[in-house]
């Protein structure tokens, strides 16, 4: 009886123990996240370049265009599947977008490739391939290089429905 009395006095503590608040909680997971997050973003600094992180977590031209003048969808080996949709005037590429459903890399690729063809004949852009993309996004893992293939195979696709139908 004495031990349970001392519990609930808090006296084995020397004080009564306290409940951390909602806010208290809060702020220590909001610190525990932060801290991870700066973990993870020092092992991806370490992994790939710059340019690819800054493209992966903002990358431009994401989404589709309505009436396309062409489009493709390709599934890799590893099952990653990009999409891009072209508009094309006067043989000129005028704008262009892509989904992914992969990571990083993929979406990186994808935006840089995106934005390299704006403004570029039919035929310069058949003349991009995976050391283009390669070279602006820098660093790229032996693991990923898939990515750029990716990127290259779907907007050649694209260009050849655009093609059929032109």
């Amino acid at each position: 009886m004495i031990c349970v009395t001392r519990l609930k006095k808090g006296l084995f503590w020397g004080e009564r123990r306290r409940e951390m608040t909602d806010e208290e909680n809060l702020s220590d997971f909001e610190d525990k996240m932060r801290a991870l997050e700066e973990a993870i973003k020092r092992d991806e600094e370490a992994f790939y370049g710059d340019r690819t992180i800054k493209e992966a977590y903002n990358p431009k031209n994401v989404g589709a265009l309505e009436n396309p003048d062409g489009a493709a969808s390709i599934t890799d080996h590893k099952g990653d599947t990009m999409q891009i949709h072209l508009r094309v005037e006067g043989n000129t590429i005028k704008d262009s977008k892509f989904t992914t459903d992969a990571y990083g890399p993929t979406i990186a690729c994808g935006s840089v490739i995106t934005e390299m063809v704006k403004g570029k004949t039919v035929e310069e852009v058949l003349r991009i391939g995976e050391k283009e993309i390669e070279s602006v996004l820098g660093r790229l893992p032996a693991e990923n290089v898939s990515s750029p293939v990716l990127a290259v195979n779907t907007l050649k696709a694209a260009l050849e429905d655009y093609k059929k139908e032109h």
